[in-house]
């Protein structure tokens, strides 16, 4: 009863609390936020790690000492892709239908045929985070950009070919971006050792992105993941571009996008904050800083535009982190960041452009619970997406990077 009091005194006060942290000032930013760092190449879309850095500059080299739940401090780092001065916006992707028959995935499906499967999948990231923390982030962003394309069934791992010179991983949104792939091959090699053809490098990237959130949310992020997905045999650099949602989009956009795999309004909310990890290139966002109109609060592009050139390029794209207050944890400071207008792109700004999303913010805000809840709940959803079965092309991979023959 009292929960329920407070929520609806909550909102009741909605308009006073978001006019409160509109005027606030931003935090101060930690000192090495003022260390910029050269990108592969401009892009309009966050990431991971930056792509030419063997490890993360940001974070702390201090090792992980054990899986136990709690994890050390450390820094997800970003890096983009290339991309045009001005991109265009994909059309919008057709609905995927809801699925009917196929897999069912289960939580423990390994238990009998590899029972070691899930334990193998947590150690290797455990070891990849204790040499570069900022691979966890990474992880994260590789199950969702695996998802959104060609559902849940690894594709984006898969390797170029002369019959298919541009798979996923090669676009734009992912390359030279997207991170962790090694992760997942050392994962499926320790697997194949004792357990041969029988677990999918799909399960194997939904493992580790859970594991991922769990170290970088200090343990409070701690879920279940189903398995029993297959791997799939088709990927194209096309539908990357067309699936994955870019930094420029406008809520209508992301809905659509969204909707489009079977999530909803409250899934793009609650994976929004998954912004708040890793870093950014300045051309992800330079578009919001002066002198381009946004409602990004001045002082904070004041701290931007020291970072980033006026018009970043492919040998002068430095990173920035996301989130400015803790830039290495998991947790809701995002939305506090974006009540205060102290966020980097579009597609973050938009949240705050409906009633509907703002109020979603204002709860992920106040109830960090609720949101670390609804988190892991939302990345069981998108890890569903499309799942493969031995019908529509699905297969166990002898080797992740490549299709079997």
């Amino acid at each position: 009863m009292a929960n329920t009091l407070a929520i609806v005194i909550l909102f009741a006060s909605l308009g006073a609390v978001a006019a409160q942290f509109k005027s606030a000032a931003p935090a101060a930013a930690p000192s090495y936020y003022t260390s910029s760092q050269p990108a592969a190449a401009p892009s309009y879309y966050t990431s991971s790690q930056p792509a030419a850095a063997p490890r993360d500059s940001y974070g702390s080299s201090a090792p992980v000492q054990s899986p136990d739940g709690s994890a050390p401090s450390y820094t997800a780092p970003a890096a983009s892709p290339p991309s045009p001065a001005t991109p265009p916006s994909p059309p919008p992707p057709s609905p995927t239908p809801p699925p009917s028959g196929g897999p069912k995935l289960r939580v423990g499906f390994y238990r009998r045929s590899c029972p070691q499967a899930e334990e193998i999948v947590r150690r290797a990231v455990w070891n990849a985070l204790s040499q570069n923390p900022g691979i966890g982030a990474g992880l994260i962003r590789l199950h969702f950009h695996d998802c959104f394309v060609q559902g849940c069934d690894a594709s984006v791992l898969i390797d170029p070919t002369a019959a298919n010179p541009q798979p996923e991983k090669l676009s734009p949104p992912n390359f030279p971006s997207l991170r962790g792939f090694e992760v997942i091959d050392a994962a499926k090699e320790a697997i194949e050792k004792v357990c041969p053809g029988k677990v999918s490098c799909a399960d194997i990237i939904a493992f580790a992105s859970r594991d991922a959130s769990q170290i970088l949310s200090r343990g409070r992020i701690n879920f279940r993941m189903p398995a029993g997905r297959l791997d799939g045999r088709v990927s194209l650099s096309s539908e990357a571009l067309a699936f994955l949602p870019p930094p420029f989009f406008n809520l209508s956009q992301l809905i659509v996008n969204f909707r489009a795999k079977n999530m909803d309004v409250d899934d793009l909310v609650v994976l929004s904050g998954a912004h708040t990890i890793g870093l950014s290139h300045c051309s992800s966002f330079t578009d919001r800083l002066p002198p381009n109109p946004s409602d990004m609060n001045p002082r904070f592009a004041t701290l931007l535009q020291r970072q980033c050139p006026v018009s970043p390029n492919f040998t002068n794209d430095p990173t920035v982190v996301q989130d400015i207050v803790t830039p290495d944890r998991l947790d809701t400071r995002y939305y506090s960041n974006l009540l205060r207008h102290n966020v980097l792109f579009k597609s973050d700004a938009a949240l705050l452009t409906s009633r509907r999303t703002t109020r979603k913010v204002l709860e992920n805000v106040f109830i960090p619970k609720r949101w670390e809840r609804k988190f892991a709940k939302a990345m069981v959803k998108m890890a569903a997406i499309e799942i493969k079965t031995a019908a529509n092309g699905g297969e166990i991979r002898n080797m992740c990077r490549v299709v079997n023959n």
